[in-house]
């Protein structure tokens, strides 16, 4: 007959609702599905964040015991808004070795495909001469400052010998990876289903999203072999890329393999690894405009992950798509050449409007959804191949949905292309 009353019966229907058990005698009840019960359902989950970028310099190396990381990890049934979005600040010397250290990555990757034709072109074009003269000046001073002064500094400020070494998991402490993880603030999150012990023993197959210009959550390799259990994890790229000059020898010194289908599956199944994959791509960098992700085709990792029975680990990266903005043309031309040729053609921009310069600083969340727990089978069938790709997809949607409030982009909705 007053307020209290009502109140009382709402916390006990609460309580009901929660826990999942009756809460007069205690016994269990099933837990409604109602329109919002997936909201009260992601509520009720636990999630663990790793703040990668704050992580102390000198537990950065191979040797720190996975725990020693994980202790400073905050486990949360959910996050603010912006949290995951926040900014940290940076040291000057790490802002300066990426603003020169960015920008000589992706020449890196244009310039063996761009050369031979502004090469051909300048012997009768000035313009393409003026613009040979302009690269060889502009690459030739970072590349200076770089090695000079750069290069000496952080191999001190991180305690390292030498960049390369035989050990592809030391390889992987790369200073310049330390510094992109700082650049963007990187966070990770994931549920308490990928929390240790729950997979030590089985080999995962990471599959991040979106591409964007180039997916900065995920040069921090070391996570990936330590975070979720002790095993190499080698990411997977189009096989040119892994004939370029220079820039293979750190990759494959890292752990990449190409994105074939035998190899994934031996690094699965005969080198016990996890295994990593940016699943839309190439054909990913041409969404960079908008959080669209192309996978609707990409099923065939699926064929892979049930032939090995390994899970299929669904990863978004948000502020992936911010860090650059692509220069496309309307007719869509460089996408079909590029999709063609397995190599991305794009121009872009970074920050300040540089052109081919460093990503903005955006900071970025790289947030891991409940695995899809695929059965080992030794030939799937196309029906089996299209369920556990629609239960991926699913994946996709349920953490992207639970975090972007968290990282700043509450009205912000997933497409599948």
């Amino acid at each position: 007959r007053d307020g209290r009353c009502r109140w009382l019966v709402v916390w006990w229907c609460g309580y009901e609702y929660r826990f999942g058990v009756c809460a007069w005698s205690g016994r269990p009840r099933a837990v409604s599905r109602g329109r919002n019960s997936h909201k009260i359902q992601d509520m009720m989950k636990s999630y663990y964040k790793f703040d990668a970028a704050s992580l102390p310099d000198d537990l950065f190396n191979k040797d720190t015991p996975a725990e020693a990381w994980l202790k400073t990890a905050e486990k949360k049934e959910g996050f603010a808004p912006g949290e995951l979005g926040e900014q940290r600040p940076i040291e000057p010397d790490v802002d300066l070795e990426r603003l020169i250290g960015l920008p000589l990555y992706m020449i890196g990757n244009i310039l063996p495909f761009a050369l031979p034709a502004l090469c051909l072109g300048s012997i009768f074009s000035s313009l393409c001469l003026a613009i040979l003269k302009f690269l060889a000046l502009y690459v030739g001073v970072l590349a200076g400052i770089g090695r000079l002064f750069l290069y000496p500094r952080f191999l001190k400020k991180y305690n390292k010998k030498k960049s390369i070494t035989g050990d592809m998991k030391e390889n992987q402490y790369l200073y310049t990876e330390r510094n992109n993880q700082k650049y963007v603030s990187l966070k990770f999150v994931w549920p308490e289903s990928l929390h240790r012990p729950a997979m030590d023993d089985t080999p995962c197959i990471f599959l991040a999203i979106p591409h964007g210009v180039a997916p900065l959550g995920i040069t921090a390799y070391p996570m990936w072999s330590k975070l979720f259990n002790d095993k190499l994890c080698s990411w997977v790229c189009a096989p040119v890329v892994l004939r370029l000059p220079i820039i293979s020898k750190f990759m494959k010194g890292m752990g990449y393999i190409p994105a074939k289908s035998s190899e994934i599956s031996n690094a699965l199944t005969k080198k016990d690894r996890n295994v990593g994959i940016i699943l839309d791509g190439v054909a990913g960098m041409f969404q960079s405009h908008n959080e669209v992700a192309y996978v609707k085709k990409r099923k065939g990792i699926v064929k892979i992950a049930l032939r090995a029975g390994a899970p299929l680990v669904p990863v978004y990266g948000f502020g992936h798509t911010k860090l650059w903005t692509a220069i496309v043309d309307p007719f869509g031309l460089l996408e079909r050449i590029s999709l063609a040729l397995d190599v991305s053609l794009v121009p872009f921009v970074g920050r300040w409007g540089w052109p081919i310069g460093p990503a903005r600083r955006v900071p970025v969340c790289v947030a891991i959804g409940e695995p899809v727990v695929c059965p080992k089978i030794e030939s799937p069938t196309q029906a089996d191949i299209d369920k556990y790709h629609g239960l991926l997809l699913d994946a996709y949607k349920e953490v992207f949905d639970a975090h972007k409030e968290a990282y700043g982009w509450k009205h912000k909705t997933l497409q599948f292309v």
